[in-house]
């Protein structure tokens, strides 16, 4: 809470589930490397995603790439079918089963790019333009690529959403959430939205993400740089059976991540010959690695 002026004049803050300057300033730097004019800082992905959802009404459909974040996919499937959102899932590796899913009550495309977890990619240019034909709402979740990889906005996206949990921050201290526009009426309507239900992220950790951007560019580099070397390796195990990842020539849209990447960051997705049994011994047996859920982090 901030001290007023006199009544109804404030200092430029009143409150901080309305606005702090730590935030504003977290705002700023996201906004600068996304290539945005606006920012929103959540309180996590999830909350970034949420508030997403609340632009639509009942009745509005959504087509939404097949291969998604769990959480999101539980969002979707388990929360906001209650409150009537429809949901078509297509792979949107090809751009033409967007288009065929659009129907009426279309109001909204939902993209991962990289997806969580089995990196697909999509040609962002391609469903851009299917978006902007049908005047539909262009989402592109980008925590796999971060800024320093892919700026969707570049490629026709409305809104670009992170997990700043993840490669962002990049040090597990925290939970974070992000969305970046140029659209200053979606930016209106998301930050009434987020002071509304509160989804507010708190001053401290903003304050330490702004630290671990600092360092983003450097930790982006030898992310990539790591993840080539580990994805040398599996694709010559004889006990792999398949890897996938963007900058594999293998992989069946790596012309597209040429294209739209300048990297192709850390994240891998492989199968062994043995299945879902040899895949839990591998996991219960790393000794390097930890076992734990999230990602990015140093």
């Amino acid at each position: 809470t901030y001290v007023l002026e006199e009544v109804g004049r404030d200092k430029g803050f009143d409150y901080t589930r309305s606005s702090n300057p730590t935030r504003q300033e977290l705002e700023n730097h996201l906004a600068a490397i996304e290539g945005g004019e606006y920012a929103i800082s959540f309180s996590s992905g999830m909350a970034s995603a949420d508030s997403c959802m609340k632009l639509l009404v009942q009745g509005d459909h959504v087509v939404c790439c097949d291969d998604v974040y769990g959480g999101t996919s539980r969002l979707f499937n388990k929360l906001m079918t209650n409150y009537g959102i429809q949901f078509t899932y297509v792979d949107s590796q090809d751009a033409s089963n967007v288009e065929k899913a659009i129907r009426p009550e279309t109001k909204m495309v939902w993209i991962e790019t990289p997806t969580n977890p089995l990196l697909k990619v999509t040609d962002l240019d391609a469903v851009g333009s299917i978006a902007k034909k049908h005047d539909l709402l262009y989402v592109v979740d980008s925590t796999f690529a971060t800024p320093v990889f892919l700026r969707p906005l570049e490629y026709g996206a409305d809104i670009v959403l992170h997990s700043t949990t993840k490669y962002l921050s990049g040090h597990n201290q925290l939970i974070g959430g992000a969305v970046i526009t140029n659209r200053e009426d979606l930016f209106e309507s998301l930050k009434f939205i987020q002071k509304s239900v509160g989804a507010v992220s708190g001053p401290f950790d903003c304050w330490l993400t702004i630290l671990g951007l600092k360092t983003l560019h450097l930790r982006m580099q030898r992310h990539w740089e790591n993840a080539e070397k580990v994805v040398a390796y599996l694709d010559k195990h004889p006990k792999v059976a398949k890897v996938t990842y963007p900058g594999l020539a293998s992989h069946p849209m790596h012309k597209i991540a040429v294209e739209q990447m300048s990297g192709y960051s850390g994240m891998i997705s492989f199968e062994l010959n043995g299945g879902l049994e040899a895949g839990k011994t591998l996991m219960n047996s790393v000794d390097l690695c930890l076992l734990a859920e999230s990602l990015g982090s140093v």
